[in-house]
């Protein structure tokens, strides 16, 4: 569990992320001012999510933890902001409205039953060959979706059949997410 002032810094840093894009400037590396902050020492996956007037904006992040933790923030929130291929690029002036929400990632655990899924609680990955696709675990809260629109969603997600999750050679993943966000937390600023 991450204390208020941990969320407070991972949701500043995605923001600063964001903003130096458009200031055309370098994120300055924040572990190496000081470690004050026990967050960025994590070993775990992470989505950014942006919405806009409550519609989602951009939602981009890692399953695993590939690199530094702060890197992973940073680049997931630049990457929800710019590069998901769902949406055009957030422009500068969008930025005041919209929030920043992080979800920090259990390590994923494959499952050998549908009945292990705990909808509010688990997020899914779907795998099937090359295609992949993962939903976190409040996007079923939000939908009111049931056990099996949840994992048809991540299957049309991962670009397969909806009900392709019944495949023998289809693995299916949960994962817990810690979320919060900037309304949720308010802002030190």
């Amino acid at each position: 569990m991450l204390s208020e002032k941990e969320k407070k810094e991972i949701l500043k840093l995605a923001k600063l992320a964001i903003e130096s894009i458009f200031k055309k400037e370098v994120l300055p590396e924040l572990s190496k001012q000081k470690k004050i902050v026990r967050s960025f020492e994590l070993r775990n996956g992470v989505f950014v999510t942006l919405t806009k007037r409550g519609a989602l904006r951009g939602c981009i992040g890692y399953i695993l933890p590939v690199r530094e933790f702060e890197d992973l923030v940073a680049d997931a929130a630049v990457s929800a902001a710019m590069r998901d291929p769902r949406f055009d690029p957030l422009t500068e002036d969008e930025l005041d409205e919209t929030e920043i929400e992080v979800s920090v990632l259990s390590e994923p655990k494959r499952i050998e039953s549908i009945l292990e899924i705990e909808l509010g609680k688990h997020g899914l990955i779907v795998r099937r060959g090359p295609f992949q696709g993962l939903l976190l675990p409040q996007v079923a809260t939000e939908y009111n979706w049931d056990k099996l629109t949840f994992l048809r969603q991540t299957c049309i997600k991962a670009g397969l059949s909806p009900d392709d999750w019944k495949k023998e050679d289809t693995e299916i993943y949960t994962f817990t997410a810690e979320v919060f966000s900037e309304s949720e937390l308010g802002s030190d600023e």
